[in-house]
């Protein structure tokens, strides 16, 4: 009678345990086998860390190969806050070679986070006395710094990076897609202990670096263009300068100068206004220089040969109650002469007799009103209002320079489209792009953008410009045993605070090209807000004479013994 429940019992216990046993199995079935590469991540992403550092930036060169901007590696240092079992302690002693005060590194490291970056980019001592200190929870990763090792040399042009190696201006800007390296992922891990180590094998993770870039640019004429504008612009204590060199026959940028300058390597204390690239995005008032254009449309349009006769109303002329004047009496002069001694009068006449229109298309077919299209980022299109906004003297006020505004970029192309025989060519400062095995990824090559004028015309502009050089305003800018074709141009800027022009701020410049017969430069010299004075004949044209005798027996171009041309004195 007791057999039957008691052996019942048994029954019924061994089926629970059966059933606990097959649960636990099932159990055991499923973390291990359904669920393990769910769980084995879970663990994983418990005990690790992704972090990503920026790829090597690629290098920057000139045209002759010499390094503009390049990658350094350097030490970078990070924290474990969830590892560290005195953060006041640490941050005591990573304060001193950080150069952090020991409260905010204290408060980085109190964060319950698994990962925070505490400086980077440091200095290589830094990094050497960080791994002597081998803190607990503190590790030194080498990441990649932009290095420009000419200093300010071209700085306007280059740009910068910034801390994650994106670029933010210049060059660095403009071809981030191109300069940018493959992401690096790293992986941290933690031991036993919770410290962060390194898996094995890191070291050679090598991510892939960004694309080279070939200039345009040549180092040495930039060196000189900067050197004579930082002389110059010390000399008559102006507020800025700008120096443009340009190859007539393909648009190629020799030499971008801006004064003052600045160190890419040390931009966190400077503001916008020095770094910015004022060759295209500063406009100004060209003055004289615009009659240059002024005068190859009437050419172009034979409204004016050279020797057309002009009446200079004996230096006063009223147009729309308004007088201009010249700088000295003129009666009768021809066209040339119009040029060469820089007659508002005549060239007001030279405007009116062109008419809004026309005049108006030739100032579009020059570049004026519109962006040339640079490989830079930041230029602006300048002031060029259509006619139907002219006042009733703004035919007259464009034609000697005023009512428009222009960048230097904008002048010296078009001042290289006549030394071009008339054909404007697109700037561009980029030349090549190579991957970092060498691999020509893209090859810029000249770029006709249009014709403005006829060869006649241009050859006949160059002719009268070399009267301004040789008998006119810009008799500072003569190169000895060189034919130099160029303008002057003094503009007076507009007061803000009336909205009247100034009568002491000025815009001193000079525009021209080298040899005259067979251009091998284009280059525009302005200076802007001279102190004392501002004749860009005195200011400007000796800084172009100066640049361009260099960088004419730089390229090895001869002289011309039978041509004599008088050396200006290197007055100012």
């Amino acid at each position: 009678m007791t057999a039957g429940p008691s052996r019942g019992r048994r029954y019924a216990m061994l089926f629970l345990f059966l059933c606990g046993f097959s649960i636990i199995l099932f159990r055991l079935v499923t973390l291990q086998v359904l669920q393990a590469a769910e769980l084995t991540a879970k663990a994983d992403r418990q005990h690790q860390k992704t972090v990503s550092f920026e790829g090597a930036r690629g290098t920057v060169s000139d045209r002759h190969g010499k390094v503009l901007a390049m990658n350094v590696e350097v030490p970078s240092v990070f924290g474990v806050p969830t590892s560290l079992e005195s953060p006041s302690t640490v941050a005591r002693h990573l304060s001193p070679v950080l150069h952090i005060r020991t409260g905010e590194l204290e408060r980085k490291l109190r964060q319950d986070k698994s990962f925070v970056w505490l400086a980077r980019k440091l200095e290589p001592e830094q990094g050497r006395r960080l791994e002597q200190l081998s803190l607990d929870g503190i590790g030194v990763v080498m990441e990649g710094r932009r290095f420009y090792p000419k200093g300010p040399l071209l700085a306007h042009v280059l740009g910068f990076s910034g801390m994650d190696g994106q670029g933010l201006e210049g060059l660095e800007r403009r071809y981030d897609s191109h300069l940018h390296g493959e992401k690096r992922v790293t992986v941290l891990q933690r031991d036993a202990l919770g410290r962060t180590v390194f898996p094995k094998g890191l070291a050679e993770q090598v991510p892939t670096p960004g694309h080279a870039l070939t200039l345009t640019v040549d180092e040495v004429i930039q060196y000189i263009a900067e050197k004579e504008l930082e002389e110059a612009v010390t000399h008559t204590h102006a507020k800025s300068g700008t120096i443009i060199i340009m190859e007539p026959q393909s648009g190629a940028i020799l030499a971008m100068a801006v004064s003052p300058r600045f160190d890419p390597n040390v931009v966190a204390k400077l503001t916008p206004d020095r770094w910015r690239n004022r060759a295209l995005t500063d406009t100004y008032e060209p003055g004289s220089t615009m009659k240059v254009v002024v005068a190859a449309a009437a050419l172009e349009e034979k409204v004016m040969t050279p020797g057309s006769m002009v009446f200079g109303e004996n230096g006063h002329m009223v147009i729309a109650n308004t007088t201009i004047h010249d700088h000295e009496k003129l009666g009768w002069i021809t066209f040339s002469e119009v040029i060469q001694k820089s007659s508002n009068i005549g060239a007001a006449k030279t405007g009116m007799a062109l008419g809004e229109q026309r005049l108006y298309r030739y100032l579009q077919g020059f570049g004026f009103g519109q962006r040339t299209e640079i490989d830079l980022p930041g230029e602006v299109s300048g002031l060029l209002k259509a006619p139907k906004d002219w006042g009733r003297r703004s035919l007259a006020s464009i034609s000697m320079g005023q009512e428009i505004g222009v960048t230097p970029l904008q002048m010296v192309s078009a001042l290289a489209t006549l030394a071009n025989g008339g054909v404007m060519m697109k700037p561009y400062v980029v030349s090549e792009v190579r991957d970092q095995k060498g691999l020509l990824l893209k090859e810029v090559l000249p770029q006709v953008k249009r014709r403005v004028v006829s060869p006649d015309t241009a050859r006949t502009m160059t002719t009268m410009m070399e009267g301004v050089v040789t008998n006119g305003t810009g008799a500072k800018a003569a190169i000895p045993g060189f034919r130099v074709a160029g303008k002057t141009g003094t503009a007076q800027k507009i007061d803000p605070r009336t909205g009247a022009y100034s009568s002491t701020q000025f815009v001193g410049s000079f525009v021209g090209y080298v040899p005259a017969e067979s251009p091998r430069l284009a280059m525009i010299v302005v200076i802007d807000e001279p102190q004392g004075e501002a004749w860009g004949g005195a200011v400007a044209a000796p800084v172009f004479r100066r640049v361009g005798e260099q960088v004419l027996n730089y390229l090895g171009v001869s002289r011309e013994d039978t041509v004599k041309i008088a050396l200006a004195t290197r007055d100012y």
